[in-house]
This record gives C-alpha cells, sequence and structure tokens, in this order.
C-alpha cells in the first residue's frame, strides 16, 4: 500500500509543477491583453490578430477582422484581471476612442474584456458586437 501511495502523492506533486501558480497566470494574461491592446491603440490589425481566439479556432478570417474595424483608440489601460476561472478570464480595460465613421470622438468606456487560454496561451475574445466597446458607466 505504501508503494501506492508514494505514487499518488508523486504524480500530484507533477500534476502541480507543471500548473503555473495564480499569480504568474494572471501576470502572463495581464502581459497579453497589454500587448495587444497597445497593437489596437496602433491599428496594428495584422499583428493584433495572432492575439485574436478567432484566428486559432477559424470562426472568423484576416480579412473579415481587418473588415471589422472602424474603432479608433486614443488609450486604452488594461486596469487588472476581474476573474480567471480554468481557461477563462475577464480582464478590465480602460479605453477613450472615437468611430469616425460615426463622428463619434473621445468616448469613453470602461470594458470587461473576455480572454481565453488555448493551449497555455491567453487570446483575446471578440464581442459579438464590437461597433461600441461598452458604455461609460
Amino acid at each position: 500500500s505504501r508503494p501506492v501511495l508514494a505514487a499518488v502523492l508523486l504524480l500530484a506533486l507533477a500534476g502541480c509543477a507543471s500548473t503555473p501558480s495564480p499569480q504568474a497566470d494572471r501576470e502572463a494574461l495581464l502581459q497579453r491583453a497589454r500587448e495587444y491592446w497597445e497593437l489596437s491603440r496602433r491599428n496594428d490589425t495584422l499583428n493584433a490578430w495572432k492575439y485574436e481566439a478567432a484566428s486559432r479556432d477559424q470562426s472568423m478570417t484576416l480579412e473579415g477582422y481587418v473588415k471589422r474595424g472602424g474603432i479608433v483608440y486614443d488609450s486604452v489601460e488594461v486596469l487588472g484581471v476581474r476573474s480567471l476561472q480554468g481557461d477563462e478570464a475577464r480582464v478590465d480595460v480602460r479605453m477613450r476612442y472615437g468611430v469616425p465613421l460615426l463622428r463619434l470622438k473621445n468616448m469613453e468606456a470602461d470594458a470587461q474584456d473576455q480572454w481565453r487560454r488555448i493551449d497555455g496561451i491567453w487570446y483575446h475574445v471578440l464581442p459579438r458586437s464590437s461597433v461600441f466597446p461598452g458604455e461609460k458607466r
């Protein structure tokens, strides 16, 4: 019985060792979120696309992603991780943006950004409607 118990403990410890700590997980998520939003702010859709979950699951093409634009971000601040459960997370973001097509300028929004971990890497999940990132509360 002792060797079996030792093997079970060893497997349990091995499982823990390969899982990043919650703090390291949050840091990796925040880093990815900051990189993504900086690319979005610079209107670098080609590189921002690589951060989208849609680029991994083929639910959208790069062409479709580029066409859905229209929002110009003046500033985006990643405030922190609101929730992180398994491979799903929400990040609080504060943004100032405009929608030139609608002649909107200096709009402000606090939004909850959805992220999903795929193969150990965090990806941004596009909101269903991306016309307005979120209304100012």
